[in-house]
């Protein structure tokens, strides 16, 4: 085992090893691995750590060198949240495309293939699946991330994911407990509220997190949010009548609590990080999760001071902080033990074979069906219909079918179009004001397209229609001018499907935008 660092007392020590901090750059800075000799047993991955699965191989390797049994998490659902594959988007398709094809062997493989690269880069915890039911389809932070709206289905696939990664060696993180899935206000922001009784959140919301536990799922990550059912004063993360006496009582967990990342608005606009971590552990969590926003060895100080002198103040039990930190070091154990035997799997094939079972196509009415559509043969022009990016997912990850349509038809050309594009181009007025500013942004960003598309066929890529009217009603203008656009869903697809072909991808993986366009393509 790891020799620590002499001078340190126990207190601190347990107070460092309860984080789990990020950093900046593709190498360890000095304070890192300084820290992780006096005591720190966890550090996070980000995009920004990354350029390769060599230099992430390097890195972990340059972390043990330190520390051998470091817990080296990264925050990788596949999907459109990667971090391995943040500047290339994802070999493998989300939850919400693994749960239309609703196949949990296959969802299991998916889970095992991806942990398998995750060790071989010496990555050991991965936070993920996320368990949320997408019961709110406005939902703007969860949606394909999600397995879907079905409670049943949300938690065979959950249990299978568990259970895939695991079998690779890398420990699950089942989230967002006690579930994320009902709330219209995205937890990076604000404090999101789920109004709803304590037998709905029994039912619906709990369910997938009682079969992540009973596949043995090693971590649980708490949810910012607010449950008046459960705890009407305080976010789930600092409850502890939602941690200590719902996830541990009732639920029988006794694997590691670990926090969402403190630094969010939800906990740090109104706790502030060091009240909120002390809040956190005394609670129930034991890993407190920074580093996405503050990723510097200030932060870790002022955290592992914050825990120190509420524990010599006596706000928090120094039992509770050696309790948490034992959890860690457990984990750590486990996830540094050798001779898990890999299975033989179909390798970087599985995504992409996942990817084109979760495709829903359909055809415009009275024009046949999906298997008497004509492929094209020329290259088309790409309008992307672009959102703003929610803080999970970034906006660092190309996404879209632009790229693998160039390969498939050489000379396609793309264009990204926003309502900010619409809005500077539109200059409609009524009545002296903007008439309906969200439909005009939608028609501008639409009139823009189709200039910029000239005579080219148009393939629209859309993501999540239903919760952007400007987005449907750039649809309106372009279906109305080219009735034979193709429209590519890559979002949850709630809206109605339309355009002269649709295709519903489940998810915006780089995966699904290869099987998309395969079909537009004819492959």
């Amino acid at each position: 085992m790891t020799t620590l660092a002499g001078g340190t007392d126990t207190l601190t020590r347990d107070a460092l090893t309860v984080l789990q901090p990020g950093f900046t750059g593709t190498t360890a800075p000095d304070w890192l691995l300084r820290r992780l000799g006096e005591g720190l047993a966890s550090v996070g991955l980000f995009g920004r750590n990354i350029a390769s699965p060599g230099q992430l191989a390097a890195l972990t390797a340059q972390l043990r060198a330190e520390r051998d049994d470091v817990l080296v998490a990264i925050d990788e659902e596949g999907g459109d949240v990667t971090r391995l594959e943040v500047r290339s988007g994802s070999s493998f398709p989300g939850n919400h495309a693994l749960g239309a094809v609703d196949d949990a062997e296959l969802t299991r493989e998916v889970a095992h293939e991806l942990g398998r690269r995750l060790a071989a880069c010496g990555v050991n915890l991965n936070w993920a699946p996320s368990a949320d039911v997408n019961s709110n389809p406005r939902n703007p932070v969860i949606g394909v991330r999600s397995f879907g709206a079905d409670t049943a289905l949300a938690a065979r696939h959950t249990a299978a994911y568990v259970t895939g990664l695991q079998s690779a060696g890398v420990a699950a993180c089942t989230k967002h407990f006690p579930g994320h899935g009902d709330t219209a206000v995205d937890s990076h922001h604000a404090l999101p509220r789920i109004d709803v009784p304590a037998d709905v959140l029994t039912d619906r919301e709990l369910t997938p997190f009682r079969a992540a536990i009973a596949a043995g799922s090693r971590a649980v990550m708490s949810a910012h949010i607010l449950v008046p059912a459960l705890d009407p004063d305080r976010p789930a993360t600092l409850s502890r009548r939602i941690l200590t006496g719902l996830l541990r009582g009732e639920l029988g967990y006794d694997g590691l609590i670990v926090t969402d990342g403190m630094e969010m608005r939800a906990i740090a606009g109104i706790y502030g990080i060091e009240r909120g971590s002390v809040l956190a552990v005394a609670a129930g969590a034991d890993a407190i999760c920074v580093g996405g926003g503050l990723a510097d060895d200030a932060t870790v100080r002022r955290l592992r001071d914050a825990l120190v002198a509420a524990v010599r103040t006596g706000e928090l039990p120094e039992e509770r902080l050696a309790e948490a930190a034992d959890r860690v070091r457990a984990l750590a154990r486990w996830a540094s033990t050798p001779g898990r035997a890999l299975e033989e799997t179909r390798g970087s094939e599985i995504g992409l074979h996942a990817a084109r079972r979760a495709l829903t196509v359909t055809v415009a009415p009275g024009t046949g069906s999906p298997e008497t559509f004509k492929p094209l043969t020329e290259p088309p022009y790409v309008a992307a219909l672009t959102p703003v990016a929610n803080i999970a997912v970034g906006d660092e990850t190309p996404w879209g079918v632009a790229a693998e349509l160039v390969h498939l038809l050489p000379g396609t050309v793309t264009g990204s179009f926003s309502a900010e594009d619409g809005r500077e181009g539109n200059g409609k007025v009524a009545d002296g004001k903007v008439a309906d500013e969200e439909s005009d942004a939608g028609d501008g960003a639409g009139r823009a397209a189709l200039q910029a598309a000239g005579p080219r066929r148009i393939v629209a890529v859309v993501r999540d229609e239903h919760r952007h009217p400007w987005m449907a009603s750039a649809l309106d203008t372009l279906l109305a001018a080219r009735p034979d656009t193709i429209v590519v869903e890559m979002g949850v697809p709630q809206a109605p499907p339309r355009g002269a072909l649709h295709i519903a991808t489940q998810g915006a993986a780089r995966v699904c935008g290869r099987a998309a366009a395969e079909v537009i393509a004819g492959l």
